[in-house]
């Protein structure tokens, strides 16, 4: 009995400590979110929550620039800062309520969409080590210090980046690494899907006849006028061989033909109002034709020439239609992909309670209609134009949204080096 009892006892002692390390449903207490086996750590989350707190600070006039973390779940600290900004003249002082719902708003905000990118740099890795898809310290590093060049061409500038962003190198240096792990991955998926048979193309070209043709079109001159006595005066003034430029500055109401000297060039059948279509083609080249009533006026025009209709051959469209059904089997490829991958990983993905977003199991329903593309987290480095290195290659495959849906896009950082924060 007493045996019985002290077994029971080691049982409960075991099963205490284990109650000690695991927060809800499974998600350890110094962790955020579980995918798979891997723990996203609380370390994480409040590094890249620090940090675009600091770059929405950034993008606010009139906030301060070491503005922190709203601090749930009373924000003493938000409101305080709120406090402090200057206020529009004549603008009253808003209540602490409203304040304090301002704090909580953007901490959810912040919350969500950092979130969102430690859970989909943790699938993105995931997929990229199951897939063998493997990218070098000296790739990173070299990809980095190209982009590098580009974004800040002298020393200070990337350190003021450094400083304003609240991230480190190190930060940055992962930043590429996803990216380049996204662009690798993206390759891989699509490998192979790009072979397209002179069959296939052949079949295209029969099926789609009709988007290789030109249709016949008229280049013309104009004069459009609001009363028909006017359209009379400028079509005797053309017949008596007055220049077409000075009639249409005399008599033209029309401005874009007016600039160009009355010239109305590329006309194709169906494009302009019926009876203005149905003079327009059957009229013969050089023949002054009008007035014609329309909604917009009266029209004098003339022919000035004709380019028929034509067709491409098989032979000429070849190559279009090959790039064509190539994009399309990338395409379908990778949308195949997404629809697996955001299912496979949302299944292994658990939150805990105060960070559950959709991309977590025990968290809403996405929307199926159109899947959110979670990009950068809010301070994150800009990907383009001036900001900081986004480590995407050119010559990506295409995809919905440029990366795995679900996938940081263009390189969005995640926790350090390592994957994991400071």
């Amino acid at each position: 009995m007493l045996r019985h009892l002290r077994i029971s006892a080691l049982i409960a002692v075991a099963l205490a400590g284990a109650l000690a390390v695991t927060g809800c449903g499974g998600v350890p207490s110094n962790g955020v979110a579980k995918v798979g086996d891997t723990t996203i750590t609380k370390s994480q989350f409040n590094h890249w929550l620090a940090a675009a707190a600091k770059q929405q600070a950034q993008s606010q006039p009139g906030a301060p620039t070491s503005a922190a973390v709203p601090d749930p779940p009373n924000f003493t600290k938000c409101i305080a800062e709120k406090q402090q900004q200057p206020l529009p003249s004549g603008a009253q002082k808003p209540p602490v309520a409203q304040l304090k719902a301002q704090c909580k708003q953007e901490y959810d905000g912040l919350t969500m969409q950092t979130m969102q990118f430690l859970i989909s740099a943790e699938w993105l890795q995931q997929e990229a080590k199951k897939r063998g898809v493997k990218v070098s310290d000296a790739q990173v590093r070299t990809s980095f210090e190209s982009q590098k060049r580009q974004a800040f061409p002298k020393e200070a500038d990337y350190q003021k980046f450094l400083q304003r962003s609240g991230r480190t190198e190190q930060d940055l240096l992962f930043q590429v690494k996803l990216s380049v792990l996204t662009n690798q991955l993206q390759a891989k998926v699509v490998q192979g899907k790009s072979t397209v048979t002179q069959a296939q193309i052949s079949a295209y070209y029969a099926k789609n006849r009709q988007r290789f043709a030109q249709p016949e079109s008229r280049d013309l001159l104009v004069v459009l006028t609001k009363t028909q006595a006017k359209a009379k005066q400028a079509l005797s003034q053309l017949q008596a061989h007055k220049a077409w430029k000075d009639v249409v500055k005399k008599f033209s109401v029309d401005t874009a033909s007016k600039a160009q000297g009355g010239k109305l060039p590329g006309v194709t059948k169906g494009t302009q109002e019926r009876a203005f279509d149905t003079a327009i083609f059957t009229a013969k080249k050089g023949q002054l034709k009008g007035p014609v009533k329309t909604q917009f006026g009266y029209y004098v025009f003339q022919v000035t020439k004709i380019t028929p209709a034509s067709q491409q051959t098989l032979a000429q469209a070849t190559d279009t239609i090959r790039n064509l059904l190539k994009s399309q089997g990338q395409q379908k490829a990778l949308n195949d992909f997404v629809k697996d991958f955001q299912k496979t990983y949302r299944d292994k993905t658990e939150c805990a309670k105060g960070y559950v977003t959709t991309q977590c199991k025990n968290g809403p329903k996405p929307q199926t209609s159109a899947p959110s593309q979670p990009g950068q987290p809010q301070g994150a480095p800009p990907s383009s134009g001036g900001g900081s290195p986004s480590g995407a290659p050119p010559g990506a495959p295409p995809s919905s949204g440029g990366a795995p849906s679900g996938a940081p896009s263009g390189g969005a950082p995640s926790g350090g080096a390592s994957g994991t924060g400071p």
